[in-house]
C-alpha cells in the first residue's frame, strides 16, 4: 500500500488502479502469511479499510505537494545532499504511516494462534527462496549482471531511454557499490526471527493491548533503524552511494530525459489528485 501511494512503481493508470485496490491487495497478502481465521479477516479487513481511508484523505495531499516541488526540481541538475534530503522525507513519510497501523496490527497479534505462527515461519522460508533466486545467483557474474539490469530498469522507469553511455555509467556504479545481498538477507532473516520471537513472546505472556502496541511499535521502529550497528553503519553507507549514484546519473540525462521524468511525475501528481478528491469526508 506504501509503494502504491509514494508512487514508486508503475504508469499513471496503474498507480491509480493499485492504490484503490491496495486494501484488498494488502489483504490477501496478509493472509499469505498469517492464514486467517474468519474472525480475523473481518478483522483485517476492517482495519486495512479504515487505515487506507484515512491514507488518503490525509495523507495524499502531502505527496501532491511533493510532486509538484519535484517537477520543478528535476530539470535542473543535483546533488547528492538533494537527493539524500528527498531520501529521509519520503522515509519519514513511511514512518507517520506505520504510526496509525500500530493498534490494528497489535490486536491482530494477540489472536495469532501458534499454528498460524508456524505458517508464517513456513511463509518466510519461501520468501527466502525467491529471494535467493532474485539476488544471490551462485555465479558472481549473473550477479553482476542482474544488478545493472535492475539499474537500468529503474532509470529507463523515470526517464525513458537512456544511451549507451549512461549504460556505462550505471555498469561502472554498480561495480563499485557497496551493496551486499548477502548482509541484507542476514539482516532480513533477523528481522523475521524477531517477528517470530515477538509473537510467540506475546502469545506465553497473554499480553495485554498496551503491550503488544509498545512491541509492534518497535518492530517499527526496527525496520527503519536496525538494532545491529555493523548493519547499520552499512545502510548509512550505501544510502550515502546510492544518492550519489543517483545525482550523477541526473547530471548526465537530457532535456528530454528530464522532460520525460517531468511528465511521469505529473500523470503521478494527476492520478493522486484525482483519488484525493475520491476520500470520503
Amino acid at each position: 500500500m506504501l509503494t502504491a501511494a509514494l508512487c514508486l512503481l508503475s504508469a499513471c493508470s496503474a498507480l491509480r488502479f493499485g492504490y484503490n485496490q491496495a486494501d484488498e491487495l494488502a489483504y490477501w497478502w496478509l493472509d499469505s502469511y498469517v492464514d486467517f481465521n474468519d474472525t480475523q479477516s473481518l478483522q483485517v479487513r476492517r482495519a486495512l479499510a479504515q487505515w487506507h481511508a484515512w491514507h488518503r484523505r490525509t495523507q495524499l495531499p502531502d505527496y501532491i505537494g511533493l510532486l509538484a516541488r519535484a517537477q520543478a526540481e528535476v530539470l535542473e541538475p543535483t546533488s547528492a545532499e538533494r537527493l539524500c534530503k528527498w531520501w529521509e522525507n519520503a522515509r519519514s513519510r513511511v514512518d507517520a504511516a506505520l504510526e496509525p497501523a500500530v493498534a490494528p496490527a497489535a490486536d491482530l497479534l494477540l489472536s495469532v494462534t501458534p499454528q498460524q505462527i508456524a505458517h508464517i515461519e513456513r511463509r518466510y522460508a519461501k520468501a527466502n527462496a525467491e529471494f535467493l533466486d532474485d539476488y544471490l545467483q551462485a555465479d558472481p557474474a549473473q550477479r553482476r549482471k542482474e544488478s545493472i539490469q535492475r539499474a537500468v530498469d529503474r532509470a529507463e522507469s523515470f526517464y525513458g531511454r537512456i544511451d549507451e553511455a549512461q549504460r556505462e555509467r550505471i555498469a561502472k556504479s554498480v561495480a563499485q557499490s557497496p551493496f551486499d545481498p548477502e548482509l541484507w538477507f542476514g539482516e532480513r532473516k533477523a528481522r523475521q526471527q524477531e517477528a517470530l520471537q515477538m509473537m510467540r513472546r506475546l502469545l506465553a505472556e497473554r499480553a495485554s493491548s498496551d503491550a503488544a502496541q509498545a512491541a509492534v511499535r518497535t518492530y517499527f521502529e526496527r525496520m527503519t533503524l536496525s538494532p545491529r550497528l555493523d548493519y547499520r553503519r552499512y545502510a548509512q553507507t550505501l544510502t550515502e552511494y546510492n544518492c550519489q549514484f543517483a545525482a550523477d546519473l541526473h547530471n548526465t540525462t537530457s532535456t528530454a530525459q528530464r522532460q520525460a521524468l517531468v511528465g511521469k511525475l505529473k500523470g503521478w501528481e494527476a492520478d493522486l489528485r484525482a483519488l484525493s478528491a475520491s476520500a470520503a469526508p
